[in-house]
């Protein structure tokens, strides 16, 4: 469980940054936020971590060393970046969170279907049907090419065990309104999942919610609007910095 604003130690050691990437991509595309803590930051790939999003987050927090963990997640990252707040609660001290629905009702017959179309018509089917909706228009065909590119060469194996964590998530709203760090929310102004609307909601649900919304921006922030994502963070961990954390 969550621990009370009170029980919750200050933390010791300086910030680290926690990058949790989304499906159909893997932790290359946060190379353009790598940089914003030097020799601090971890990005894993999450796919061969497990078949359930519990497993993708214990893995993921094995590199980190510290207490001051900012959690950034982008889609089914920013589940994994839940429910690494639920397993380590006394490290998290900060969370943002990018095109992420906390709260999750099962939809086995999009589970199914989606497996079908990448077992029988293969990755590049799925990422047509799936995944390049979810860019904004406003983005260059040659970001959208670049994240193409990071998605095809996984296995479709790969690939399938991801979107089956993703629809076999917990529902973690009662995490996020619990949570007492700071909360990021960040949304693209043309995002479709879950979009500014139930982001916002999700913002005001929090105890100490923020809301960004990026304009001419989809689901893929650190792709598409890496400066604006790069300026969000760098108040985060300046935030982190100068106000350690007592609630």
């Amino acid at each position: 469980m969550i621990a009370s604003p009170a029980s919750r130690p200050q933390p010791k050691s300086d910030p680290e940054l926690l990058l949790l990437h989304a499906l159909p991509l893997d932790g290359s595309m946060w190379a353009k936020q790598m940089h914003l803590l030097p020799d601090a930051t971890y990005a894993p790939s999450l796919y061969c971590a497990g078949d359930t999003l519990h497993a993708w987050a214990r893995a993921a927090l094995e590199p980190v060393k510290g207490d001051n963990i900012i959690v950034v997640g982008c889609s089914v990252g920013g589940s994994c970046a839940l429910e690494v707040a639920m397993i380590a609660p006394e490290r998290v001290s900060s969370l943002v969170l990018i095109g992420t629905k906390a709260r999750h009702r099962p939809d086995p017959a999009f589970h199914a279907r989606a497996l079908r179309v990448i077992e029988k018509d293969g990755l590049e089917a799925a990422w047509e049907t799936y995944w390049a909706p979810l860019f904004s228009r406003a983005t260059s065909a040659a970001v959208v090419d670049q994240a193409k590119r990071m998605a095809l060469p996984h296995l479709p194996g790969e690939i399938a065990r991801g979107v089956s964590v993703f629809h076999t998530r917990p529902s973690r709203d009662d995490c996020l309104s619990a949570f007492p760090g700071r909360v990021t929310i960040v949304s693209g102004a043309d995002d479709v999942a879950p979009g500014p609307k139930i982001s916002a909601s999700q913002a005001e649900a929090t105890l100490d919610g923020h809301l960004r919304i990026i304009p001419e921006c989809g689901h893929y922030v650190p792709l598409e609007r890496p400066g604006a994502l790069n300026r969000i963070l760098a108040e985060v961990i300046a935030a982190q910095r100068r106000e350690p954390r007592t609630r």
